[in-house]
């Protein structure tokens, strides 16, 4: 089995070094109509049109996406490595996020995926599930309007299409021995191309964080991929088990089906906007298209269905040209109505937090740690580990591969008083206060909804509050994973086709500033455990001096990480009285043929990176899909 791995992964390494000429790259070349098109060639996109093909060899598929095919090297690859960061790529779109006032006038630097196989392309590969309280969340927040769906969104209905999206890789006997890792194989399943396993690498200083967390209490969970997440995970990487190198949808979900005569791949292209000729109802819109070449426009037909699947913050603002959205926005930007969606861009959610930072008085003799490879003898070294067959060494480690998931009644005697204040915000319709004032009575509606459940999640003992990562060095950052605060993702008025506009709104409901405070002290605590001790830790950020809450939300927001790259929830899957988008079937409400399948249609955000939710929810869109025109 090994050698066969071995074989094929040789193989698709000699096949992705030579030019792909079966991309598109004018319109002379496609097809007079296509039966499905989707909006976005990332990782649901692709993950759709791969099943889709599969699934119907006499109907065409044509994706459309902005980027081009670029598949080495990774960020994490030699030589292009995470010790230089990500920086401004040509294959990642970067934003600067409005000011925010309730951070100190903080911008979120953002970056998402601009190449085939989207974000799966450039992410930090962490690839792991929320909670099953997550999903659950979901349907509540649905429900009762969407209880008679045959289309289940809960843990339940999504964790066959969890198993179906990756192929994992156990670690082998020695990697267990060295590391301790563990897993069940049992979340797992499929034979699909895109893979998951753990490196054979860690940094030695890597068990400080792990020992230090079980002192606090926190006990090692055998698997948090198969719906339980409460407690010190291990978190697979997208990479190949032999190559070490990226898996991502550029690779499983289109160059290793490219040859399918029914899947056409338009890139260099924008989808300018979708248009109805006879109203919402008529049927599959045309879809315009940009050339980014020379900035003409053209329409291509399908004959089924659109699929919007341009992510979080490009799907809205396609429907925003199309004339889709807040009547007040579309007004104000001179485009003509099509439908009044105040949805469309709203809800806007990621995931953010503060730092806590620490010096050793009495160091250990680590090594190796990542300040080595600046020794040019040991990266020489780390690189030929890494050519090896199977891969080894420094480079096969991405971001880290373990993280802390705890609720919130285990991280705070006090978390009762910080779901009655949600609670209270529902009940005296204080709620309202902490949206835009451009929310209309649909997206208020739907926030109380929203806070409702969330304020019952956070009640729950084993529903995931926050969210801490390590892999090395002397700094943690907390992530909370529900913020209460709503931004806005809106199209730019002085230029439609450039980057748009993103108000994250972070600190607006007070709460999140609860549940941050919380979370510091919270972690502060691995400070004071005995494997800290041992070492002499000394907290530099805030510094123990800082005691007072006040003092403490001060460093929380000059310290805080505003994105950590998980955008979501802008076009979302609530019932149009809530200020949804899409229903559970992933039909844009009010129309016909025209589907949303990204990380838009989240209504809220998850105890988990996005990746492998969008995968996922590719795998489920296809089969609704699929259901819906199977002959």
């Amino acid at each position: 089995m090994l050698h066969n791995i071995i074989h094929l992964s040789l193989l698709a390494t000699l096949v992705n070094a030579l030019p792909d000429v079966s991309a598109k790259l004018q319109a002379s070349q496609l097809r007079e109509n296509y039966d499905f098109i989707v909006a976005g060639g990332g990782t649901t996109g692709l993950t759709i049109a791969d099943r889709l093909t599969e699934a119907f060899p006499k109907k065409t598929v044509l994706v459309v996406e902005y980027g081009e095919i670029q598949y080495a090297p990774g960020i994490f690859d030699p030589p292009d490595t995470v010790w230089g960061g990500p920086g401004a790529r040509a294959d990642s779109w970067t934003f600067s996020s409005l000011p925010n006032p309730e951070v100190k006038n903080k911008t979120a630097f953002v970056f998402a995926g601009k190449t085939v196989g989207g974000s799966s392309s450039v992410n930090g590969m962490f690839f792991d599930r929320g909670s099953r309280f997550d999903y659950d969340a979901w349907a509540r927040a649905g429900s009762p309007e969407f209880d008679e769906s045959e289309h289940k969104w809960d843990w339940e209905g999504l964790f066959p299409y969890f198993k179906k999206s990756v192929t994992f890789t156990p670690p082998s006997a020695k990697m267990v021995q060295d590391y301790g890792y563990t897993w069940d194989s049992s979340a797992y399943g499929s034979s699909t191309p895109i893979y998951s396993s753990y490196p054979p690498f860690l940094w030695a200083d890597n068990f400080i964080a792990r020992d230090a967390w079980k002192g606090m209490g926190i006990n090692v969970a055998n698997e948090c991929a198969g719906g339980d997440k409460e407690g010190l995970c291990w978190v697979p990487t997208s990479q190949h088990p032999v190559t070490a190198l990226r898996s991502h949808a550029g690779l499983g979900h289109y160059d290793a089906v490219k040859d399918r005569t029914n899947f056409d791949l338009l890139v260099k292209h924008q989808v300018s906007r979708i248009i109805y000729r006879n109203g919402t109802l008529s049927g599959p819109p045309l879809v315009e298209v940009r050339s980014l070449e020379d900035a003409k426009l053209f329409n291509v037909t399908a004959n089924a269905e659109v699929i919007m699947s341009a992510g979080a913050l490009h799907t809205p603002t396609i429907l925003q040209r199309s004339g889709i959205g807040p009547v007040t926005f579309l007004k104000d930007a001179d485009i003509p109505l099509v439908m009044d969606l105040p949805g469309v861009g709203a809800n806007f959610q990621d995931h953010s937090g503060p730092a806590l930072s620490w010096n050793y008085s009495k160091p250990g003799n680590f090594s190796p740690l990542p300040s080595d490879m600046l020794n040019p003898v040991f990266a020489a070294g780390a690189a030929a580990e890494f050519n090896k067959t199977p891969a080894r060494g420094p480079y096969t480690l991405a971001m880290g591969n373990i993280a802390i998931y705890v609720s919130l009644p285990n991280v705070t005697a006090n978390f009762a008083s910080i779901v009655n204040k949600i609670h209270s915000q529902v009940n005296d319709d204080t709620a309202a206060s902490y949206l835009p004032a451009t929310s209309d009575s649909t997206l208020i509606a739907g926030y109380k909804r929203q806070l409702s459940v969330l304020a019952d999640f956070f009640a729950n003992p084993k529903a995931p509050s926050i969210e801490v990562p390590f892999a090395t060095g002397t700094a943690v950052r907390s992530f909370i994973l529900h913020p209460l605060s709503r931004g806005t993702v809106r199209l730019n008025l002085t230029n439609p086709f450039s980057q748009p506009l993103l108000d994250y709104r972070s600190g607006t409901n007070p709460v999140d500033f609860d549940l941050h405070l919380a979370h510091l002290k919270f972690l502060r605590r691995m400070l004071d455990t005995d494997v800290m001790r041992k070492y002499g830790t000394l907290e530099t950020s805030p510094g123990a001096k800082v005691q007072s809450d006040e003092a403490l939300i001060e460093h929380i927001k000059d310290s805080m990480t505003l994105s950590f790259m998980h955008p979501c929830c802008t076009a979302a899957m609530l019932p149009r009285s809530l200020g949804g988008v899409v229903g559970p079937d992933l039909r844009v409400h009010g129309t016909t043929g025209l589907r949303v399948a990204d990380m838009s249609i989240l209504p809220f955000q998850i105890s988990a990176h996005l990746s492998a939710t969008a995968y996922a929810v590719g795998e489920k869109a296809a089969d609704i899909i699929i259901q819906k025109w199977k002959e």
